[in-house]
């Protein structure tokens, strides 16, 4: 059966829009999944000409519709035609995009979703509350058992795959929200996700939060008191596992291919070996959702937008996991 796959557009000030446009013309003349772009079909009609990508975009009705591309707009009205980068009109139209694609898979009426990037300050100085996109569509998904996972790979295809027991925090709250059953949490995630993925094998290293994963309590006691018997009680159910294990460390082998997930304490700890490895390709996987969601791990780039300069590599990356995960669960 043919899949759909739906794309909000993020903020079109942004380059959400131009790298999905991209990405999508790829797919133009290979495979059978569908896809419901979401946004407004005047500024993509018009970027579409511009890039001269010649996608065959489609108004949507229903999922009866005939053809591959279609965008729909959730909006009443069409965006003004000239925007400030970040502006409140853009930041708001990227919360109502992300919000009906959500609500489409949800439903069941899209197998997965990929989130073109948005801005969280823009968002918040429009006068919404927004913490981040894993935590919107969690809280839309009536769950908080959820992890971020980013992942990618270098040009020699060694990957890094990163689930985040805490993700948009101070450094100075983070050891205050690290506890034992997040941590087990965030191993399980990462365990399903090696399932997901079709690993033959699913080897798990835990980070300590301190340097040395503490040298045995003088760094901080986070690790004998909170991760360490984490660890364990997930040892206990059947998971492979190890840790904690001093980060600085860790990664180099995880890197070379000794562990195929790597649970980071914190956004900093996973995400800068993940983008030193995989900037250009990498892709954010929300762990937990009750429908597929991945992203592109990238901003806005608001000082690129619209140029024609901006790479596609890591929503091409999204798109292509999403597709994947959809396949595997329908077989």
């Amino acid at each position: 059966m043919t899949g759909w796959i739906a794309i909000s557009l993020g903020d079109v000030t942004g380059v959400g829009p131009e790298v999905t446009l991209k990405a999508l013309a790829a797919e133009k003349d290979s495979g059978d999944t569908r896809w419901l772009l979401i946004g407004d079909p005047a500024r993509i009609a018009a970027l579409n000409h511009r890039l001269r990508l010649q996608l065959p975009l489609l108004p949507f009705s229903s999922t009866g519709d005939q053809g591959r591309f279609f965008i729909h707009n959730p909006l009443p009205a069409s965006l003004p035609a000239t925007l400030e980068p970040g502006c409140p009109a853009a930041a708001r139209a990227a919360i109502a995009y992300i919000t009906d694609g959500a609500q489409r898979c949800l439903r069941r009426e899209m197998d997965a979703l990929v989130t073109a990037p948005l801005n969280k300050n823009a968002i918040v100085r429009s006068g919404l509350p927004f913490v981040g996109q894993t935590e919107y569509l969690s809280a839309m998904a009536g769950t908080d058992r959820t992890a971020m996972m980013l992942l990618g790979h270098d040009d020699r295809g060694r990957w890094l795959r990163v689930a985040l027991v805490t993700t948009h925090l101070s450094l100075k709250t983070v050891a205050s929200k690290i506890s034992p059953e997040k941590v087990q949490l965030t191993i399980a995630l990462a365990d399903q996700a090696c399932r997901d993925l079709g690993l033959a094998r699913r080897r798990i290293a835990v980070c300590g939060l301190n340097p040395h994963a503490g040298e045995g309590g003088e760094f901080g006691d986070e690790e004998i008191k909170i991760i360490t018997p984490a660890v364990a009680a997930a040892r206990k159910k059947g998971y492979d596992v190890i840790g904690p294990l001093p980060a600085d460390t860790l990664f180099h082998y995880a890197y070379r291919g000794d562990y195929d997930a790597v649970v980071a304490m914190y956004h900093d700890q996973g995400l800068a070996p993940l983008k030193m490895v995989a900037f250009e390709s990498g892709i954010n996987w929300t762990l937990g959702l009750p429908f597929i969601r991945t992203s592109p791990d990238h901003g806005t780039a608001y000082d690129i937008a619209g140029q024609d300069k901006a790479d596609p590599s890591s929503m091409s990356a999204a798109i292509q996991l999403a597709r994947q995960l959809a396949r595997r669960r329908e077989s």
